[in-house]
């Protein structure tokens, strides 16, 4: 049988989601706990690969077994495993072709940007002293959409067969005294939110026009984009699957 493990966590003390030598992620940490519990190796494939430091709110991943079990014990069981950073909402058969990470329709991220000095979210958003011209970051925003190759917002050297992106929603809003953005795809690249989001800080800035968005985007040039934001403020927030995959 295919299981999908539907599940949350702070990555602040995780180099990403995937599994890598000498270095702790959230994949390894719940495999770890999945074979301790099943009694035999058990790997997981998930809906994505989260960055050192990203956080996500949903987030999916599928293991296959012969085993029979309690989906709902298991999942209280593994949650009583997992440190109080990772935690488990569902455990849930799926059809036998099923994947979490293929079958993923759409994705979506949230990014916080903290407008005042606030000793609560510091580890949460990233805060900008500067003032900023969200409503240049609004419009930039809806220039996105007339483009589907984002390369120029990728990290380089990664191993990719295409830069395209089908992108389904970007824009900006208050929340509180936060600035926040949400974009929802069907991929995205490494690195791409954390990237867009840091060319449209620097088009609120004045450091960079609106319309030089479409200049930057069509470069396909990493360099020529805006910096990395940090990751202690970016977080998968949805991972949307047909209705049919479960069983």
């Amino acid at each position: 049988m295919r299981y999908f493990i539907e599940l949350s966590y702070n990555g602040t003390a995780y180099h990403g989601w995937q599994k890598q030598p000498e270095a702790i992620s959230v994949q390894a940490v719940i495999e770890k706990g999945l074979s301790l519990l099943l009694k035999e190796n058990v790997s997981i494939m998930g809906a994505g690969r989260t960055d050192t430091g990203v956080h996500a709110k949903q987030m999916f991943a599928h293991f296959d077994t012969e085993l029979v079990f309690n989906e709902t014990n298991l999942a209280y069981k593994l949650n009583a495993y997992l440190p109080k950073d990772i935690a488990i909402a569902a455990i849930f058969k799926v059809k036998a072709e099923a994947h979490a990470r293929f079958d993923a329709l759409s994705r979506t991220y949230l990014y916080r940007i903290a407008l005042n000095k606030n000793v609560f979210n510091f580890d949460s958003a990233y805060f900008v002293k500067q003032d900023l011209d969200v409503e240049k970051m609004k419009e930039a925003s809806k220039i996105l959409f007339q483009y589907n190759d984002f390369q120029c917002f990728s990290k380089v050297n990664t191993d990719v067969k295409t830069y395209n992106c089908e992108l389904m929603q970007a824009n900006w809003f208050f929340e509180a005294d936060e600035l926040h953005f949400i974009i929802k795809a069907d991929r995205f690249l490494r690195n791409m939110v954390r990237a867009v989001v840091g060319t449209m800080v620097q088009i609120g800035l004045g450091k960079l026009q609106v319309d030089d968005l479409h200049s930057i985007i069509k470069s396909k040039n990493r360099s020529e984009a805006g910096f990395s934001v940090p990751a202690h403020a970016l977080y998968l927030t949805e991972v949307e699957y047909p209705n049919d995959i479960k069983i």
